[in-house]
């Protein structure tokens, strides 16, 4: 009969945690953020905490806004495709324009990357989409977590989550109370199906058997790249707007759609009216469409091409978009409000 001697001394990398290579990772992330901090960041990557200082003495009364998220399962297709450099800006794109609908400015982000075993190839494609999408919405990646947990997570797999704040002066908060009805909504387009809706378009692949390889009709990359197209960051156009025009509410379209999330910025007194035909949907929802969903379960599941909603009065549409495509995006008018309580109504 062996003894438990017999079997080895037990270690923390026998058990599946490899200390050595997570710190050598931490390593490499704090050199690829490295030169990239604002001023404002005095402690971040590779401490117990994150230390920012944010610059308060110009506004009246600071107000900091908060915002987690994560990518959903949308990693799956990354790990089938492995393609894993866009869904770490998926992550920051889901908090950040969360954070930005209330017309606060991004300061920092942080991130938490939880997997069975680290794989440093992987790991460092997705901290890189988060230095990149961190780039685009002008805010520092000060930190995160990276957990090791064998016997949690199957092998091959990890899980993402993000964590932003931001920061506005209460006179410039947007609440979406002084909406009325003959308001107009200005829609602002999706890159694709952004980061929501993918068990059903999992489903879809597998009842369908597509093959995320192939080039389909209507595309230009296989299926597998178009899907994991990364979700837009609007935080730098809409800024720039909200410096130059009133916004009376702002909506980023996640899970849920148009009619999950539009009318939770805007009051009691009126409701949307979304015109189909405004909004430039793009090929990615008509291939999907033509398989096996109903157009009414698309429009209450995808973002349909539409990704962020502004609300504004009538006379400010010229000069919102004007704004907003000098910042290099393609706005659009897609609706109105009309007075009364109800749901989103389509026309």
């Amino acid at each position: 009969m062996l003894s438990s001697g017999s079997m080895g001394t037990l270690t923390y990398r026998r058990a599946g945690v490899d200390q050595e290579a997570q710190n050598a990772f931490t390593a490499l992330v704090g050199r690829m953020v490295m030169g990239s901090q604002p001023e404002e960041v005095l402690a971040g990557v590779g401490g117990f905490a994150a230390v920012y200082a944010p610059r308060l003495d110009r506004l009246a009364r600071p107000l900091l806004v908060s915002a987690s998220d994560g990518v959903g399962t949308k990693l799956r297709l990354a790990l089938l495709t492995g393609i894993h450099d866009t869904v770490g800006i998926d992550l920051v794109a889901m908090c950040v324009n969360d954070i930005l609908t209330t017309g606060a400015t991004p300061l920092f982000f942080l991130d938490y990357f939880a997997t069975a075993r680290l794989d440093t190839t992987i790991g460092l494609k997705v901290i890189s989409g988060i230095v990149e999408g961190c780039r685009q919405a002008r805010c520092a990646l000060v930190g995160g977590e990276t957990a090791q947990m064998p016997g949690f997570y199957p092998t091959g797999l990890y899980e993402l989550a993000g964590f932003a704040v931001g920061l506005v002066d209460e006179p410039n908060l947007v609440t979406g109370a002084a909406c009325e009805a003959g308001d107009i909504l200005i829609g602002l387009p999706s890159t694709g199906a952004h980061a929501n809706g993918f068990s059903l378009i999992r489903r879809i692949i597998a009842r369908r058997k597509l093959d995320l390889d192939h080039v389909y009709e209507g595309f230009d990359r296989p299926l597998g790249e178009v899907l994991l197209t990364p979700t837009a960051i609007y935080v730098r156009p809409v800024l720039e707007l909200l410096g130059q025009a009133k916004v009376k509410a702002m909506a980023h379209i996640t899970g849920g759609a148009i009619p999950g999330n539009l009318p939770r910025v805007l009051p009691k007194s009126v409701h949307p009216v979304i015109s189909k035909a405004s909004i430039p949907s793009g090929p990615l929802f008509a291939f999907l469409k033509g398989r096996d969903v109903a157009e009414e379960e698309m429009w209450r599941v995808f973002n349909m091409g539409v990704g962020f909603v502004l609300v504004v009065a009538p006379d400010m549409v010229d000069g919102a978009l004007s704004s907003l495509a000098k910042s290099g995006m393609s706005p659009f008018v897609a609706g109105h409000l009309e007075a009364g309580p109800g749901e989103v109504q389509f026309s």
